[in-house]
């Protein structure tokens, strides 16, 4: 308002308060046009991930400079030809090419959001883009009307200011706020600081609603654990698994433990159900299969390129021959120590204590009679012998409730 009442001049004795550097660069390369790119960098990564089922072929670190350089050459090409007034307007000439080059980036986040537009998203990435390309298109609107006005009322100062002030208001606030919605990453505004719940999740399991995600089962079927079972059946018992999770951590070596368990979760989603097993594959595969992830496991070659390259994200056996060669290194390397270590003394104490307290909360619940027993030796249900060490697990083994011997009515 100063600058409109001529109350307040300044002159342009710095580069940086040159046009050139604020109507030019800022506002296209640096603002709305990298903006833009980065919705199309994430739209075109949603694209290849749930439609394709595959990963993109073009990482983002490589396709967003590709997308973004038309704008850096047209912004180094105004500068060097300096078209711009002592007002920082263009001509028509100028502004015709400018406008078509926002309305395309436009276009294309449009074309590739309608072209995912049926994938039923558990993030409201959809919803991000769509309220992107509203606000993209506004903008654009927004700065037509302030051009149209400021050439075509070039004498009036205020109309000046209000104008510059609305364009101000529509790239700082409006387009700032709706781009900072991440989409590229679905769990970040539910894991993050940003999250839009105030519940916070801790596992992707636990995000895509996965039954038992990080629970402990209050009782299963009893399974025999000690050093000649085989390590992947033992690993399905969720006690065993963050006992032994435990001692791999503190041995600075537990990535292999923490993948068993990520598949483990991925086989609970039905196969049916593609858009739940490509969210979670998607997430193993930054998390551990991609080189320099944050736990990248020691897999081959082979079978990390396998992985990176397949064709459906949603198959089954897609980590199968990962889960093999890690079980593997973890039978060699880990177990060995792990049966004498203070972590498997711990576990088997725990186990013990819940035995004994399910045994007693049994014996609370028996009906006491005088009448004797008929039945003899081990057929007696109060006959105990000694069993080897069992613990409760996931393992495929039958209950002694289930035992016909063990059903004997008392006479």
């Amino acid at each position: 308002m100063q600058m409109s009442l001529n109350f307040l001049k300044f002159e342009k004795r710095h580069w940086w308060q040159s046009c050139y550097v604020w109507a030019v660069w800022i506002e296209a390369p640096l603002g709305f046009g990298l903006l833009l790119s980065c919705r199309i960098s994430q739209a075109f990564q949603l694209y290849y991930i749930f439609v394709k089922r595959c990963l993109p072929p073009i990482r983002s670190y490589v396709f967003l400079p590709l997308i973004l350089s038309p704008w850096i050459t047209g912004a180094a090409f105004i500068h060097i030809t300096k078209p711009l007034n002592y007002r920082c307007h263009m001509g028509a000439q100028w502004i015709i090419p400018s406008m078509s080059l926002h309305t395309t980036y436009v276009a294309i986040l449009v074309a590739f959001t309608c072209a995912i537009r049926h994938i039923e998203f558990r993030f409201d990435e959809l919803r991000d883009l769509w309220q992107g390309i509203l606000v993209s298109a506004s903008s654009i609107g927004v700065w037509v009307v302030a051009y149209v006005l400021n050439e075509i009322h070039d004498d009036i100062s205020w109309l000046q200011v209000a104008s510059r002030f609305v364009l101000l208001v529509t790239t700082s606030i409006l387009v700032l706020a709706i781009f900072s919605i991440s989409s590229s990453q679905p769990l970040l505004s539910q894991i993050s600081l940003r999250k839009r719940e105030p519940r916070a999740y801790e596992s992707m399991g636990q995000a895509l609603g996965l039954p038992d995600s990080g629970l402990l089962v209050q009782r299963e079927p009893a399974c025999v654990v000690g050093p000649n079972e085989p390590l992947d059946k033992l690993l399905l018992n969720k006690r065993f698994r963050q006992s032994f999770m435990a001692f791999a951590d503190s041995c600075l070596a537990g990535e292999s433990v923490h993948f068993f368990e990520e598949v483990h979760e991925l086989g609970k989603i039905p196969v049916d159900d593609p858009v739940r097993r490509i969210y979670m594959a998607r997430h193993i595969i930054d998390k551990y299969i991609i080189a320099g992830a944050a736990m990248e496991v020691n897999i081959s070659h082979r079978t990390r390129q396998e992985i990176l390259t397949t064709s459906n994200l949603a198959q089954p056996n897609l980590f199968n021959d990962a889960l093999t060669e890690l079980t593997h290194l973890m039978k060699m390397n880990l177990a060995r120590d792990y049966w004498s270590s203070m972590f498997f003394m711990k576990f088997k104490e725990e186990a013990s204590m819940r035995s004994g307290a399910h045994e007693l909360e049994q014996m609370r619940g028996w009906n006491y009679s005088p009448r004797l027993s008929s039945v003899r030796g081990t057929d007696d249900p109060f006959h105990q012998e000694q069993e080897p060490f069992s613990v409760d697990s996931g393992c495929n083994t039958r209950d002694h409730d289930d035992d016909p011997r063990i059903m004997s009515k008392f006479v």
